[in-house]
């Protein structure tokens, strides 16, 4: 930790460092709310929270920039947390175990760092404990539950900003300055079973993956990486042929995460198992060969288990075969419009059996509300064919771009002037809150940019150390020179 203390600039790595000592998972802000509410009255700033929870921390302008537009720096506070199944954390009760790699990345040991969107809190915190950085008023918000619903930004008071300009720090590419996102939509298709009891001709099996690189959902999706859930219900497709029944099944996690890990359990015929499994290593082959380019660290185990007495019928476990087989995974459409850029996809992202329910969890995202829709009507079909109820919750707007951005005329000329070379100007597939505050504050003009971080939503995350020191100079310049207000 105290090499991580003394990296540049230390006020956003100590600032960082404070922040990953308080859990801070997603709709369980209240540690690190109150942090960040008594960070800003030590500081003897105008402090406030909104009805839902987010934190408001006012600054007044430096001595010569009172004339110009109040800006908002606005970061989210909750962080995706992910362990890899044989790391011992607990979430709740730990602070995030950092180091430094290879002398170029902050790094987390087994975990996910939470450098999304910690970074940008921490340099938010930078600038308003400041007494040298020069900036026009501030108010910088703090918004809860991002990762899991973004029901901080939804929930915002639309009176409590004045700000005409906001600055979202939660990208992940130091090139790029993103004018736009995609909107989302959560789909949950549940199906309830009858348990039934099995005789002792029945043994069982059991099918665990991990090992898979994982990565957020929106921004990774377009690499067709492993996903558990898809790749399980390969071997499951496989055991029907064998009359397998489902025990249970628990893969993969959070709806805006690819599915990294998982595993089920079946039964079988005593006098089956033996081909099953020589069939189920057969696939098992086939897969790791098929994906070793891209996922060089898939683990594929399958073992005999203790004998599992409840289990679903056969045809039930078809139906979810079928259901997870089916379910679209993946990019559905790439943006006509701007080259390379995922428009419309969804995410497999949660499969559990248990108890006599069945469980399957996705997230949408599309750039357009009608791709959205596409998106999850074909969802819905596939889910209704195989018996399950389908739930639409969580949605959230796209963001569209402002051609006549002022804030953009700033900061692309800027970032031109001190590296050399343009930025990319760049519509993300990952979601941010800047369309929905949009929806609050109309007229208000928005641009994200951040740091490299690559792996997030996953224990592989981790932060360039030299782009967070370009980000921070670029950051501390742009905030200089804001324009006037009219």
């Amino acid at each position: 930790m105290n090499d991580i203390l003394n990296l540049e600039p230390k006020n956003i790595w100590r600032n960082f460092a404070d922040l990953n000592e308080i859990p801070r998972p997603s709709k369980k802000e209240e540690k690190v709310r109150e942090f960040m509410i008594q960070f800003g009255k030590k500081l003897n700033l105008e402090t406030l929270t909104d009805e839902i929870g987010n934190v408001i921390i006012k600054k007044p302008a430096t001595k010569g920039h009172e004339n110009k537009k109040t800006i908002v720096l606005q970061a989210h506070l909750d962080m995706v947390h992910q362990k890899n199944n044989d790391v011992d954390f607990d979430f709740e009760t730990q602070g995030i175990q950092m180091f430094i790699e290879d002398d170029k990345f902050v790094k987390a040991k087994g975990t996910t760092l939470g450098a999304d969107n910690g970074i940008g809190v921490a340099a938010i915190m930078a600038v308003l404990e400041s007494n040298e950085i020069e900036h026009p008023a501030i108010e910088a918000l703090f918004t809860i539950d991002e990762e899991t619903g973004m029901t901080g930004a939804i929930n915002l008071d639309p009176n409590i900003l004045e700000g005409e300009i906001l600055l979202n720090l939660d990208t992940e590419d130091d090139d790029e300055l993103t004018i736009s996102c995609a909107g989302g939509m959560d789909v949950t298709a549940t199906k309830n079973y009858e348990i039934e009891k099995l005789s002792d001709d029945y043994q069982s099996i059991k099918v665990d993956i991990k090992g898979l690189k994982g990565g957020h959902s929106g921004g990774d999706i377009q690499l067709e990486l492993g996903n558990s859930n898809k790749l399980l219900a390969r071997f499951l497709f496989k055991s029907l042929d064998f009359n397998a029944q489902i025990a249970s099944m628990d893969s993969g996690g959070l709806r805006n995460a690819i599915p990294r890990e998982g595993h089920f359990i079946i039964s079988i015929e005593n006098s089956k198992i033996d081909e099953l499994i020589k069939s189920l290593e057969e696939l098992k082959t086939d897969i790791i060969n098929e994906f070793l380019p891209i996922e060089p660290n898939i683990q594929i185990e399958i073992t005999k288990v203790d004998s599992q007495e409840s289990v679903a019928s056969f045809e039930e476990t078809k139906n979810l075969t079928y259901a997870v087989m089916s379910a679209f995974n993946g990019v559905y459409r790439m943006s006509p419009e701007m080259e390379g850029v995922t428009e419309t996809s969804n995410n497999v992202a949660n499969v559990v059996v248990k108890d006599g329910e069945m469980k399957i969890l996705c997230l949408s995202r599309s750039a357009i509300e009608s791709g959205k829709e596409a998106m999850i009507s074909t969802l819905k079909s596939t889910f209704e064919l195989a018996g399950f109820e389908v739930e639409f919750s969580g949605g959230y707007p796209g963001w569209r771009p402002n051609t006549n951005s002022e804030i953009l005329d700033v900061m692309k000329p800027l970032y031109e002037e001190m590296f050399g070379e343009s930025p990319k100007i760049i519509a993300t597939h990952g979601g941010l809150e800047c369309g929905i505050i949009g929806g609050h504050y109309p007229n208000m003009d928005m641009i994200s940019f951040g740091p490299n971080i690559t792996g997030p939503h996953s224990p592989d995350e981790r932060v360039e150390i030299q782009s967070v020191q370009k980000f921070y100079k670029y950051f501390i310049e742009v905030l200089k020179r804001i324009p006037e207000k009219n």
